[in-house]
């Protein structure tokens, strides 16, 4: 929201993770409320969750663990059997989470990072507290400005739409679109529309450049068979990616 209101340049934000799939948040704002922002980037980072305090306590003293809720599922079996008694709370970012422990002399803990323990001057209790090891999280880069075309790299293109015809086979339709002109998607997922039950909008993650001549057909093909379509945008391809849903 800070780029889409002028206050910031460019953000970093979470879309997806290996374990608790993706974020909701980032995507409903996508959607719905930043329709001058766009995608120009993305990394995938190992998320190794730290277990936080401001001063080094036993666990079983700790009262509440803060944390953004992504970080509080990933760390579910942790918090369950090593802080049975621990009310969990949450806040607006793992580093958010550390700062309010930060700042209180109760006995409450946050999940985060080392390098935030660092900066906020707390002591890690224990390290390495994520349910499944090779934890990952998929951050895209925003920007007011999309990224034209450039030679050479692979590119992504991400798409939302929605108010698909009432009918059988309205998804098939629209996905044909796509493999009629060989364009291999590496994702697809829904989420409710906000509407009712029923409703719902479509997220797509398609290999190419939305200036690409096909995928330009493609895209218009589908405005015809939805209501809304916004291009969310178009950014270089990590190095080693790969598309894991074809489209044909």
């Amino acid at each position: 929201m800070a780029v889409q209101e002028g206050r910031a340049d460019e953000a970093i934000v979470p879309i997806e993770n290996s374990l608790e799939g993706s974020v909701n948040v980032t995507l409903d704002a996508l959607a719905f409320d930043t329709d001058k922002v766009a995608i120009v980037g993305e990394v995938v980072h190992p998320i190794r969750h730290c277990l936080i305090a401001r001063n080094r306590i036993p666990l079983e003293r700790i009262e509440r663990v803060i944390s953004h809720p992504q970080a509080n599922a990933q760390c579910s079996r942790f918090i369950r059997e090593r802080l049975p008694d621990a009310t969990v709370a949450t806040a607006d970012s793992t580093a958010d989470g550390v700062r309010i422990v930060a700042a209180s002399e109760d006995p409450w803990a946050a999940l985060g990072n080392r390098l935030c323990a660092e900066l906020y001057g707390c002591e890690v209790l224990e390290a390495g507290v994520e349910n499944i090891p090779g934890n990952e999280t998929r951050f895209v880069l925003l920007g007011s400005e999309r990224l034209p075309h450039s030679a050479g790299g692979a590119w992504k293109t991400s798409l939302v739409f929605w108010g698909l015809a009432d009918a059988p086979g309205a998804l098939v339709g629209v996905l044909k679109s796509f493999a009629e002109r060989t364009i291999n998607l590496s994702k697809i997922e829904s989420r409710p529309l906000k509407l009712g039950l029923g409703r719902y909008i479509f997220f797509v993650d398609l290999e190419g450049h939305e200036q690409d001549e096909r995928i330009v057909e493609a895209i218009e093909a589908v405005r015809d068979e939805v209501e809304t379509l916004r291009v969310l945008g178009s950014y270089p391809a990590p190095a080693g990616s790969s598309a894991g849903l074809a489209a044909g």
